[in-house]
């Protein structure tokens, strides 16, 4: 019986990890051929001995990442959402498959629910009430800048789809949250922290206190690492299984979230684990300055993501049986756990 050829981009990433793990102890684990692409020759060795094929190479090489998705019928591209030279790489692969063998490929490509920060202030100082819905694709195609971030990229994905040498499914998480752990982790091959959450308990630590973007008033959803890479394997079933049953291109929008919380919410429950810890007298956020805005957030744009609006739910994901369990209550106790974590990293 011939294997599923499946290329995934990010296997050393935080969430690409914990996905390629799902992946690995699938029922129908044996069907695969998964083949990844990763720097490091050590790394390669170690991944070889979970029964996938790495590839030596980055994404920064477009030939190869078009060579590797030309060999694929399913590719999972969870590495860089902004990267648009892999994007385009793996699209061409893609095209050139469909060309010679008539296979139409299954993209599935991560973006992120960054993408409506534009919808609402990024000062910290306010809530929007603009909330999009995984099933409008009308509603988030007609007011989506192309301004928007990963949003360049998410169209070029869409246009394969429209033009119909694959069937694409874009994936937006909200913020992923929780110290991952897998098996490629522990075996240390991956990254196990996240951008959003550990960027803040980076500073707080740093400037000994909590602190927030203007007020913190700004929502944003949650969703469990483990939960998160579980809907890509619940869609890869779904697709596999009923394939006229799942929402492709533009009605092919995905969003990850289980809940809601405010920045000031995130960065009180900070607070309190560097008091426990003897690391701040005062758990109550401070407002970053200018000055630290750049120090911890590389510049003060960038900052401008941890006190904006994204607010988003998910009936079309969860229509697929997907049903993430872990809420927003669950994430802020768990913040103490990463604190300490994050703690025993620096010291290694």
């Amino acid at each position: 019986m011939s294997k599923t050829p499946i290329l995934l981009l990010g296997p050393t990433g935080y969430l690409g990890s914990t996905v390629l793990s799902r992946l690995l102890a699938h029922p129908k684990k044996d069907t695969f051929e998964v083949t990844v692409l990763i720097r490091s020759e050590d790394k390669a060795r170690k991944l070889e001995t979970f029964g996938v094929k790495p590839v030596i190479g980055s994404i920064k090489d477009t030939a190869l990442v078009e060579k590797l998705a030309e060999q694929a019928h399913v590719i999972f591209n969870i590495a860089d959402s902004d990267d648009m030279g892999a994007t385009k790489g793996f699209l061409a692969g893609s095209k050139k498959r469909h060309k010679k063998t008539g296979d139409v490929p299954v993209i599935i490509h991560t973006s992120g629910t960054g993408i409506f920060m534009f919808a609402g202030a990024n000062n910290g100082l306010s809530i929007t009430d603009r909330i999009f819905s995984d099933d409008d694709a009308e509603d988030i195609d007609k007011s989506t800048p192309d301004s928007a971030l990963h949003r360049n990229v998410d169209l070029v994905v869409l246009k394969a789809d429209e033009e119909g040498y694959a069937k694409t499914y874009l994936v937006l998480p909200s913020t992923i949250w929780g110290v991952a752990s897998n098996p490629i982790i522990d075996a240390g091959i991956a990254n196990k922290f996240s951008i959003q959450v550990p960027a803040m308990i980076r500073a707080a630590i740093g400037r000994g206190q909590a602190g927030i973007v203007g007020k913190g008033q700004g929502l944003w959803n949650g969703i469990n690492v483990n939960e998160q890479a579980e809907f890509y394997v619940t869609l890869y079933d779904a697709i596999t299984t009923n394939p006229s049953a799942v929402g492709h291109g533009h009605n092919g929008y995905y969003f990850g979230e289980n809940g809601e919380y405010t920045w000031y919410e995130l960065a009180k429950a900070i607070g309190k684990a560097l008091v426990k810890r003897g690391l701040s007298t005062s758990d109550e956020p401070t407002t970053f300055s200018k000055e630290e805005l750049i120090k911890y957030f590389w510049t003060e744009e960038i900052s401008g993501i941890w006190g904006s609006n994204a607010r988003v739910k998910a009936p079309r994901a969860r229509s697929l049986g997907w049903q993430p369990k872990l809420t927003i209550e669950d994430f802020l106790a768990s913040i103490d756990a990463e604190v300490e974590a994050h703690l025993k990293h620096q010291k290694a």
